[in-house]
């Protein structure tokens, strides 16, 4: 029997490894990016068409290469960062492996330019997967300029798999982002097809993190700056009021590395705690700088994931941190006492006196007497004796017995409730029907209860309908018949608002813009930096937060609860109906309670709320009579 194992020729080995690397254009971009600032350059330029499928271009003024160098970085595990294992725990740069150009050059065509300050003439190279085509000498400017044509372009299975060009897009500015807070001494600019995303001069870190996020955004940063003998924790927090649900503003940075750690973000969440809503993110943009040898980067390929010696302390530390900082600022609301009321008392002086106020006084006035003029005129319509007090129980005697009670007459008559909280008029219910169906007697009325729920009898128990989920079950099949029908009602802003998304959310909201249309919102895009304005909205969310409510569909875009081929304008008639529908508090009236109980069941799915949420529930007479025994 002949050997079955064999070594992989190097250019399926390359593919293999670059499938771990490369996953998309964006990780193309960020290994070229970290490169670059490796060689030391001072200003990056990123160009790339149609979202990277056709062409990246880095260019950076560092330190370049020579010929010999620029052959040997396309090799796997060729790398000036390392020589022996012990220098993975003292690593400064940002690439190491030698694992990144040859993993680019076995999917893709690359043609490398660069020279060195000293030298007269540059190297060109160019490979093709993983096959080096041509070298020559060239004249170029000193630094480095990659080219990157056409990924994945001998696999095509892999390129099937990109996404659209939008979305794309969004990975890209996704990682530029990412390198570029890191390093606010760098300029950065990126450009797509010929238009330009970003343009960020040098500066420090404040002046970086507004250019990125808006500088409006600025005056809400609260900065975080804490040193300990582990770790010096610097950066800023956003304020409580600019927590949004997207998670589009949290950044980690480890040695100016970016990772992901949700135990740290746990941490951070904890600082707000009782500041925010539980289902918002505040922004943060907080840099660690530790020593490397308590941390290990070296767990992932894409090197976003950092272990640390002990995660512990640096949650204790983080926590304290991003908590000081609020409390510093007067983050946390002080108590503000109510004064209207209060007793004005002068402040005495000792050089001036003050006379006792002069006040006028009835010596025979009783104010018993008016109390017992008040007490007598509610029962009494005036007289000076108090009615007879079988008057109060009146509206019971109306109620009757049912045919069929046995003589049980007072079982059948139940409390009398109030209708509406603070009424004047006390309103008798039933919960009593003796019909067949599910559905309760025209002739018997409903209650509310803790203006929250309705409730009714039915045959088999007790029927509660959540009011508000019902009213929103209601709306949202009445909306979506409109929007079938394409009658949906506009209103025109008589001043229009201005919103600012990042470039990831705006490339988002592009997708979207065509489903916002249908339902009646009217979007404007003023420029390339993420800031458009809102002309009209559908007439129903007349009064609620068009900001508030984007921002919720970016999350749940992100989050794959919708996607922009179909849902988006159910998702957005399912936020019109929850804007839209009666609030929990609100009181109803027997006649609205009845209205809202025949249009429910007149719905084609009753039982359920829009999002899925139960809407009616029943307690059956078996339960009932458990209570009573």
């Amino acid at each position: 029997m002949s050997n079955v194992i064999q070594l992989l020729p190097d250019s399926v080995a390359n593919q293999i490894a670059a499938g771990e690397v490369i996953q998309r254009p964006a990780s193309v971009i960020k290994e070229l990016m970290e490169n670059a600032l490796d060689a030391g350059a001072t200003e990056i330029k990123v160009v790339v068409k149609e979202a990277g499928r056709t062409l990246i271009q880095v260019i950076d003024n560092g330190c370049g290469m020579s010929e010999t160098d620029a052959r040997m970085a396309f090799e796997r595990h060729a790398t000036s960062k390392i020589k022996e294992a012990n220098d993975l725990f003292a690593l400064r740069t940002m690439g190491f492996r030698g694992e990144a150009l040859a993993s680019i050059a076995a999917v893709a065509q690359v043609e490398l330019l660069t020279r060195r300050d000293d030298d007269e003439l540059g190297t060109r190279i160019e490979i093709a997967a993983s096959r080096i085509e041509r070298q020559e000498s060239v004249q170029c400017s000193s630094g480095t300029q990659f080219l990157v044509k056409n990924l994945f372009y001998n696999i095509p299975a892999r390129r099937r798999f990109l996404k659209s060009n939008s979305a794309e897009l969004r990975h890209i500015a996704n990682e530029f982002l990412r390198v570029v807070l890191a390093n606010p001494n760098v300029a950065f600019s990126l450009i797509h097809n010929d238009s330009v995303m970003y343009s960020l001069a040098a500066g420090n870190y404040r002046q970086r993190v507004a250019a990125v996020v808006g500088k409006n955004m600025n005056a809400q940063l609260i900065p975080v700056d804490t040193e300990t003998s582990i770790v010096h924790i610097h950066g800023f927090v956003g304020t409580p009021e600019t927590a949004k649900k997207s998670n589009s503003d949290q950044y980690f940075f480890v040695n100016n590395r970016f990772m992901k750690h949700p135990y740290l973000h746990r941490a951070v969440m904890d600082a707000y705690q009782n500041l925010i809503a539980s289902d918002v993110v505040p922004a943060y943009f907080i840099f660690l700088d530790v020593d490397p040898q308590i941390i290990d980067v070296n767990i992932h390929p894409t090197k976003t994931e950092i272990k640390f010696e002990d995660e512990r302390i640096i949650w204790q530390m983080l926590g304290a941190a991003v908590r000081e900082s609020l409390g510093k600022f007067n983050v946390v609301p002080s108590i503000d006492f109510d004064t209207s009321d209060a007793i004005d008392i002068p402040i005495a002086r000792r050089d001036g006196d003050f006379a006792a106020p002069s006040i006028q006084l009835d010596p025979f006035y009783n104010p018993f007497e008016e109390e017992k003029k008040r007490y007598s005129n509610s029962y009494s319509g005036g007289s000076s004796s108090v009615g007879s007090w079988d008057s109060l129980y009146s509206g019971f005697e109306s109620q009757g017995a049912a045919p069929d009670d046995g003589g049980h007459a007072d079982e059948e008559a139940f409390f009398s409730s109030f209708s509406a909280e603070g009424g004047d008029e006390p309103v008798q219910q039933s919960f009593l029907s003796g019909g067949s169906d599910e559905k309760p007697l025209n002739s018997i009325r409903f209650f509310q209860l803790k203006s929250r729920y309705i409730l009714t009898s039915v045959k088999s128990g007790l029927m509660m309908i959540d009011q508000k989920r019902a009213h929103e079950r209601i709306l949202f099949e009445e909306y979506m018949q409109l929007v079938a029908a394409h009658r949906t009602i506009t209103q025109k802003l008589l001043f229009p608002e201005e919103l600012r998304y990042s470039t990831e959310d705006a490339a988002m909201i592009e997708e979207i813009i065509p489903e916002l249309n249908e339902i009646g919102m009217a979007l404007e895009r003023l420029d390339d930096e993420g800031h458009y304005r809102v002309l009209s909205i559908p007439s129903q969310l007349s009064g609620t937060s068009v900001a508030a409510l984007i921002d919720g569909l970016l999350y749940d875009y992100k989050n794959g609860v919708i996607d922009a081929q179909g849902s988006v304008k159910e998702l957005m008639v399912r936020s019109m109906a929850a804007q839209s529908a009666i609030p929990y508090g609100k009181s109803l009236n027997n006649e609205e309670m009845s209205d809202l109980f025949d249009r429910l069941f007149a719905c084609e799915v009753p039982n359920y709320s829009p999002s899925g949420k139960p809407v009616i529930a029943i307690i059956d007479t078996v339960e009932l009579e458990s209570k009573f025994k």
